[in-house]
């Protein structure tokens, strides 16, 4: 998993609240196992239309969010079902953080096993930041993890609170089986001691 630090990037205005995960990636996406290719059908039903070209009026088809990392959305995104896929689909496409006023809960431990950043922030400060971001690619957002701070275009900073060990699990960049690792040798002298008390006795056993 990547580390998270500091992202400077274009901000995508999505205002829609009750975004839910069948939005984000469909369901009939959902049988790859694969982490990778999910990001052609991120917003699927939103992004093309019924022939399969694009939706002009997709925030995401606009030339100035083709590229963007941050995402902007209301109340209650990633509701639905607990499909890992939908962060999944938000990181293959480029979207490294998302900002809303609130997440679904599993879609919000989700993003942060994934490498995604979430940021809850009151519903006015969204709504002023999809202002922002309404400039498009000549108006990026800067997001400092280390700092706890959204950095506007105009030099203003918005201050957004998080667990602080998730904060450290993205700013070191490690997933489940990373934290885990990080007890290597723990678990090895575990293994060692339980080997020697253990095994004799069941040798002894079946002698």
């Amino acid at each position: 998993m990547e580390k998270f630090t500091t992202l400077t990037a274009i901000a995508a205005p999505l205002p829609q609240e009750n975004i839910d995960t069948d939005q984000i990636i469909p369901a009939h996406f959902l049988k790859t196992t694969q982490r990778t290719g999910l990001g052609k059908h991120l917003f699927d039903a939103q992004r093309y239309q019924s022939d399969g070209s694009e939706n002009p009026d997709f925030v995401l088809n606009k030339s100035a969010y083709r590229h963007a990392e941050i995402l902007i959305t209301l109340d209650n995104l990633g509701c639905g079902s607990s499909r890992e896929h939908a962060p999944w689909a938000l990181l293959d496409f480029g979207i490294k953080c998302v900002i809303a006023p609130s997440f679904a809960d599993i879609f919000h431990n989700n993003c942060f096993k994934n490498g995604i950043l979430p940021i809850k922030l009151p519903r006015d400060v969204c709504e002023t930041l999809m202002r922002d971001a309404e400039a498009g690619a000549n108006a990026r957002l800067t997001v400092d993890l280390e700092r706890q701070v959204i950095i506007r275009p105009d030099g203003e900073k918005v201050s957004f609170e998080i667990d602080p060990f998730r904060r450290q699990i993205l700013l070191e960049g490690l997933d489940d089986i990373s934290q885990t690792l990080q007890f290597g040798k723990d678990i090895t002298r575990f293994e060692e001691r339980s080997s020697r008390r253990w095994i004799p006795s069941t040798l002894k056993k079946e002698v």
